[in-house]
C-alpha cells in the first residue's frame, strides 16, 4: 500500500500564508503608500526650504540689494573701497596727507623693584579713557620682588583698562624696555602715565620718560585736492564719507603726487550671478516637483510620482508659476530678462539684464520685494507667503507628516496583530498535520504488517 507523503512544516506555512494573504496584501501596500508618502514629504520640504533660503537672501531691503555696486580706487596701493547698492554712482578725488596711527611710547631702563610700597600707576589716554594700575598687588609669583614683565601684566589686566592700553616687554642690549601701545587710533590715543603714585623713585623716574615710538595722530584726507579740496580728518583709516561708500587708506601720498580716483559703478555682472541663484533655486525646486507630481508611464513601466493626484501640490506649483509673472510697478522679470519655458524652467538673459539696469535698475529691487517677517512685497515676498504655508511650524507638510506618522503607527499595530494571526494558524495547522502524520504512519505501518501476514499465509 502506497500513501502521500507531506512535510508538516511547509504545508502550515503555506496554509498560515494562504489565511492571512488577503490582509497581508493589504497592509503591505497601504504601508509602503505610507512610507513613500513621508519619503516624498521630507523630499519636498527640504526643497521649499532651500528656495526659502535662496529668496531670503536676494530679499531687497536698505541693508541688502539685489543690485551690486562697486567701488575701485586708481591706486589700490593707497586704500581699498567698497560700494553697497545705496552707493550712488559716480566719480570721486582723494588726497592721502596723513594716516591715522596709535600711540606707541617705550619705557627703558627698568629693573625689578620691591613690590611691596611700589604703590599705584595711573593710565590715561588723550581721549579721555583712563585707569590705575595696582603695582604693589602685581607681584604674581609672590617672592616680593615686582619686575617688568609682572608690571606689563597688570596693566593689561587692571580694572578699567578694556583694551584702551596693552603692554608688552622687549629686552634690548641686556636692558627690559616696557612698551605701551594704545588700542585705537587718532590723536585721542596720546597715553600719559601718572606716577605720582609709585612708591619706588627709580622705577617712576624711568616711567616719566617714556620715548615715543609712533605719534597718535588723526587720519587727514581731502575729497578733492589737497590745496582746494574738503579737508576730512578723523581717527580711523577707513573713511565712509560717501554715502554707502567705505574706503581704507593705507598709505599717505606725497605732496606732488595727484589725487587718487575712486570709481563707484553699478555691478550687472555681479547683480547677474545674484539673479541667476534665484534661477537655479527655481529651477531645482521645479524639478523636484515635476518628479513628485508626474503621472508615470505604465506602458514604459514608469511609476507615478508620490503626489501625482495630489491636488494641493498641483496647485503649490501653478502658484509659483504664475507669482514669477507677477507684474508689478509696470515690470516683471521678464522685463529683466528672466524668462520660463514651456515646461517652466527659467533662465536669465544677462544683456537684456544689462539693458534694464541702464534704464531702470531700482525698479529690480522694487519688483523682487522682501520676504520679511513683519512685511513681505514683490515676487519674492508673495513666493515666501506661499511657501510659508507649507514649511510653517503650522504647514501643509507638518500636518501632514504627523498624519502619516498616526497611519504608520496604526499600521505596524495592524502588522502587530497580523503576525499573531499567522504564528497562532502556522501553530494550529504545524499540530494538526504533525498529528496526522503520526497517524499516517501508525495506518502504513499497520497495513505493511497486515500485507505480510497475509501474504505468509497464501504461501501455505
Amino acid at each position: 500500500m502506497t500513501s502521500t507523503t507531506f512535510d508538516p512544516t511547509s504545508t502550515a506555512t503555506s496554509l498560515a500564508a494562504a489565511y492571512t494573504a488577503s490582509r497581508q496584501q493589504l497592509l503591505t501596500t497601504q504601508t509602503t503608500a505610507a512610507t513613500a508618502t513621508s519619503t516624498a514629504l521630507t523630499k519636498l520640504q527640504s526643497a521649499l526650504t532651500a528656495f526659502d533660503t535662496a529668496l531670503t537672501g536676494l530679499s531687497g531691503s536698505a541693508t541688502t540689494s539685489v543690485l551690486t555696486n562697486s567701488a575701485t580706487l586708481g591706486d589700490t596701493s593707497i586704500g581699498t573701497a567698497t560700494a553697497t547698492a545705496a552707493a550712488t554712482a559716480g566719480t570721486y578725488a582723494f588726497f592721502v596727507k596723513q594716516l591715522a596711527s596709535a600711540n606707541q611710547v617705550a619705557y627703558s631702563n627698568l629693573s625689578s623693584v620691591a613690590a611691596s610700597g611700589s604703590g599705584t600707576l595711573g593710565v590715561s589716554l588723550a581721549g579721555g579713557g583712563s585707569f590705575t594700575v595696582t603695582l604693589a598687588a602685581a607681584d604674581t609669583d609672590g617672592n616680593g620682588t615686582l619686575t617688568p614683565v609682572e608690571m606689563a601684566a597688570a596693566i593689561n589686566s587692571a580694572s578699567g583698562n578694556g583694551s584702551l592700553v596693552t603692554a608688552s616687554v622687549i629686552t634690548v642690549g641686556g636692558q627690559s624696555q616696557m612698551v605701551l601701545t594704545a588700542g585705537a587710533t587718532g590723536a585721542d590715543s596720546a597715553i600719559t602715565l601718572d606716577t605720582s603714585g609709585v612708591g619706588d623713585a627709580g622705577l617712576a623716574a624711568s616711567l616719566g620718560a617714556g620715548s615715543q615710538l609712533v605719534a597718535a595722530k588723526d587720519a587727514i584726507v581731502y575729497l578733492g585736492t589737497e590745496a582746494t579740496g574738503v579737508e576730512l580728518r578723523q581717527a580711523s583709516n577707513t573713511f565712509d564719507s560717501i554715502g554707502g561708500v567705505s574706503i581704507t587708506f593705507k598709505k599717505a601720498m606725497a605732496a606732488s603726487d595727484a589725487p587718487v580716483t575712486l570709481k563707484v559703478a553699478t555691478d550687472n555682472t555681479a547683480t547677474a550671478t545674484k539673479l541667476q541663484t534665484f534661477v537655479d533655486a527655481y529651477n531645482t525646486l521645479n524639478n523636484v516637483l515635476d518628479g513628485l507630481t508626474d503621472t508615470g508611464d505604465v506602458a514604459n513601466k514608469k511609476a507615478a510620482g508620490a503626489f501625482a493626484d495630489d491636488s494641493a501640490v498641483r496647485a503649490l506649483r501653478t502658484r509659483l508659476a504664475s507669482t514669477i509673472r507677477d507684474n508689478i510697478g509696470g515690470v516683471t522679470l521678464a522685463s529683466y530678462g528672466v524668462g520660463a519655458d514651456r515646461y517652466g524652467v527659467l533662465s536669465l538673459d544677462q544683456t537684456k539684464l544689462s539693458a534694464r539696469l541702464a534704464t531702470n535698475p531700482s525698479g529690480l529691487d522694487t519688483l523682487l520685494g522682501n520676504t520679511g517677517i513683519t512685511t513681505k512685497s514683490g515676487v519674492l515676498g508673495s513666493i515666501h507667503t506661499a511657501l510659508d504655508a507649507w514649511t510653517g511650524t503650522s504647514g501643509q507638510i507638518k500636518n501632514r507628516q504627523a498624519g502619516v506618522t498616526k497611519l504608520q503607527t496604526s499600521l505596524t499595530t495592524r502588522q502587530s496583530t497580523l503576525d499573531t494571526q499567522y504564528n497562532n494558524a502556522y501553530a494550529r495547522y504545524l499540530a494538526q498535520f504533525t498529528q496526522l502524520q503520526t497517524l499516517q504512519a501508525q495506518m502504513t505501518q499497520t497495513t505493511n504488517l497486515f500485507d505480510a501476514l497475509f501474504s505468509n499465509n497464501s504461501s501455505n
